[in-house]
C-alpha cells in the first residue's frame, strides 16, 4: 500500500451526514483551483473575443470530462491506497515510469508557467508592477503560501476555498453589469463539431480542453482523496467514494461556471463590437471600464485575475511532489521542489518578457495550455487502464458503463490533439 502525502482528516464514526461532508469538503478544492488559473482566462478570453459563444460547449464538455476523470482518480486512490504515480509504478512496465515521470514534469511545468505569467500580469493591473519585476516576485510569493501548510491541510484547504469564492463572486458582478443576451448564451452550448475544422478554433479548443483536463491534477486528486480517514466499518470505501465524488461535482461544477462566465464576458463585451480579437489581459482590463460602464469591472477583473493565479500556484507544489515521489520515490522538502518547477518556469516567462514584450504573454499562456493538452493523453489512458484492473480496485473496480465512458474520454482527448498536431502540420 501506498501513503498519502498529505495530512489526515478524521472523519468520527457515527458522525451526522452534514457533518461527514463538512469534514471531506476540500480536496477537490485544491484540484478545481487548477481548472480556473490563468491559462484557463487566456483561452476562454481568446475564444470568448474571437468567436462569441461558439465554444462554450467545449468549455462544458472539457468540464464533463474533467467531472468523470476526476472521479475515476478519487476511485483509484480509495480503492488501492496508491495515486496514479504510484500505481503507474506498481502495475505498468518499468521502462513507462521515466518517460511518464517527465511528461507530468512538463505538464506542471506548463501549468506553472501559466500560474507566473498571470499573477505577474495582475500585478502590473493593480500595482503598476512592471512585468519583469512580477515575474520576478512570484518567487516569494508561491514560498509564502507554501508556508501556509505547516498549519494543516484544513486551513490550507479553507484558504483556497475562499480564494474560489472571492474568484466567483467577481465574476457573478462582472455579468451582472455585463447582462448578456441569454438566450444567445444557451446556443453556444450547443455543440458544434464543423466548427473544428477552422485550424484556428481548433487550436483554442486544444487550449481549453488543457486548461480545463489538467495532467497533474489525476495524480494530485488521487492522492489528497486519501487525506481522510475514514472508520473501520464495512463498505467504509464505498461510503468515501460517494463524499468524495459529491466533493468534486460541487467543486468542479464551480469552477465550470467561472470559467464559462470569463468566455460569456469575453464574448458578450467584445466580440461583435466592431473591435479585433481581445487576447490580451491587460487590453480587456483596460477596454472593461468603458464599454461597461464603470471602473468596477477592471478592478474585479484584476482581482481574480490575483486571487486565480494565488490560489492554483499551491497545487502545482503539491502535484509536483506526488508526482517525483510516486515515479521515482524521491521526495524533496516542499520549498525545493517549489523553487525548482518555479524555476523552470521563470526562464521562458522572463525571456519572453524581455525579449519579445508584454504583448506575448497572452501567446505564451495559450501555448502553455495547448502544451498541457498534449500531455494529457498520458495520464488519462493509465489511469482508465487501471481502474478497470480488477486485480488493483477489488470491489472498486469500475462498472462497465463506466470504464466505457472513461475510455471515450480518452478517445476524444486523442483524436483532438491529432487533428491538431496536423492542422499545424498542414497536414489537413
Amino acid at each position: 500500500m501506498g501513503e498519502s502525502t498529505v495530512q489526515r482528516v478524521t472523519i468520527p464514526a457515527g458522525a451526522p451526514r452534514f457533518q461527514v461532508f463538512l469534514r471531506v469538503l476540500g480536496p477537490a478544492y485544491l484540484v478545481a483551483v487548477g481548472y480556473m488559473d490563468p491559462g484557463n482566462w487566456a483561452t476562454d478570453l481568446a475564444a470568448g473575443s474571437s468567436y462569441g459563444y461558439a465554444l462554450l460547449w467545449v468549455v462544458a464538455l472539457s468540464s464533463l470530462m474533467a467531472m468523470v476523470l476526476q472521479s475515476l482518480c478519487c476511485r483509484l486512490g480509495l480503492a488501492t491506497g496508491l495515486d496514479l504515480a504510484q500505481a503507474c509504478r506498481r502495475y505498468l512496465p518499468e521502462r513507462t515510469r521515466l518517460p511518464l515521470w517527465l511528461l507530468a514534469e512538463v505538464a506542471i511545468v506548463a501549468c506553472d508557467l501559466a500560474e507566473l505569467v498571470g499573477t505577474a500580469i495582475a500585478l502590473k493591473l493593480l500595482f503598476g508592477l512592471p512585468l519583469p519585476w512580477g515575474v520576478a516576485l512570484t518567487v516569494v510569493d508561491t514560498l509564502l503560501l507554501l508556508a501556509l501548510q505547516g498549519f494543516g491541510v484544513r486551513r490550507l484547504e479553507a484558504l483556497v476555498i475562499s480564494l474560489v469564492l472571492l474568484v466567483g463572486g467577481c465574476f457573478a458582478v462582472e455579468l451582472l453589469l455585463l447582462q448578456p443576451h441569454w438566450p444567445a448564451v444557451a446556443q453556444g452550448f450547443l455543440p458544434r463539431a464543423g466548427s473544428l475544422r477552422d485550424g484556428a478554433q481548433l487550436y483554442l479548443a486544444a487550449g481549453i480542453l488543457g486548461a480545463t483536463v489538467m495532467p497533474h491534477n489525476l495524480y494530485l486528486h488521487s492522492s489528497l482523496v486519501q487525506s481522510r480517514q475514514w472508520p473501520e466499518q464495512p463498505r467504509a470505501r464505498h461510503r468515501a467514494l460517494r463524499y468524495a465524488n459529491l466533493d468534486s461535482l460541487i467543486a468542479l461544477s464551480f469552477a465550470f461556471l467561472v470559467n464559462a462566465s470569463i468566455l460569456i464576458l469575453a464574448a458578450g463585451t467584445f466580440h461583435g463590437r466592431g473591435l479585433p480579437p481581445v487576447t490580451d489581459l491587460s487590453e480587456a482590463y483596460r477596454l472593461l471600464t468603458p464599454l461597461l460602464g464603470t471602473s468596477l469591472a477592471s478592478v474585479l477583473f484584476g482581482v481574480a485575475l490575483l486571487a486565480a493565479g494565488q490560489s492554483s500556484t499551491l497545487t502545482g507544489t503539491l502535484a509536483g511532489q506526488v508526482v517525483m515521489e510516486g515515479f521515482l520515490d524521491l521526495r524533496l522538502p516542499d520549498w525545493q521542489r517549489r523553487l525548482i518547477t518555479r524555476g523552470l518556469a521563470l526562464v521562458p516567462a522572463l525571456a519572453t518578457v524581455l525579449w519579445l514584450g508584454d504583448e506575448a504573454t497572452v501567446a505564451l499562456l495559450v501555448l502553455s495550455q495547448v502544451v498541457l493538452s498534449l500531455q494529457l493523453p498520458f495520464a488519462v489512458i493509465p489511469l482508465v487502464w487501471l481502474c478497470g484492473k480488477g486485480q488493483a480496485m477489488g470491489d472498486l473496480r469500475t462498472p462497465r458503463w463506466l470504464q466505457g465512458v472513461g475510455w471515450g474520454c480518452a478517445a476524444l482527448i486523442v483524436v483532438i490533439n491529432l487533428s491538431l498536431l496536423l492542422q499545424l502540420a498542414g497536414w489537413i
